[in-house]
């Protein structure tokens, strides 16, 4: 894991949430997880995720409009940035979280051509998981 920079206790609750779970929430459900903690507002939980995923604790799923925490470190920011990639079970719902230099790599020498200077790469691949396709 990154090393965690001092949270705040909005913060603290969504990130522990979030690894408790260890599946990606939406918004509202990580909400009507730490309602009894204090968090009443929309807008707490999400301030909370935006500094999470700053900090790199926190990713967003587009796909599935959700959060999960960061089960990586990624490591300092290199000059050719590795691609982050989940796999997303669409049968169980799971998710897994991979680093890959490789794709960064590839990606980043393809973009390049193009004169496109990539930053932070995330992939989302939906399928069945082992447990799922049999």
């Amino acid at each position: 894991m990154p090393d965690e920079p001092k949270l705040t206790a909005n913060q603290g609750l969504v990130l522990d949430r979030l690894r408790a779970d260890g599946r990606a929430l939406s918004a509202y459900e990580i909400l009507d997880l730490v309602r009894g903690d204090g968090l009443r507002a929309p807008a707490q939980v999400y301030r909370a995720l935006d500094r999470l995923i700053a900090a790199g604790l926190v990713h967003r799923l587009e796909s599935l409009n959700a959060f999960i925490a960061c089960a990586h470190d990624h490591g300092a920011p290199a000059e050719t940035p590795a691609a982050v990639v989940f796999t997303i079970c669409t049968r169980c719902g799971g998710v897994a979280e991979y680093t890959m230099p490789t794709i960064g790599k590839a990606l980043s020498s393809q973009l390049g051509h193009e004169g496109f200077q990539p930053g932070h790469m995330t992939v989302e691949v939906s399928g069945q998981c082992a447990g799922c396709h049999d």
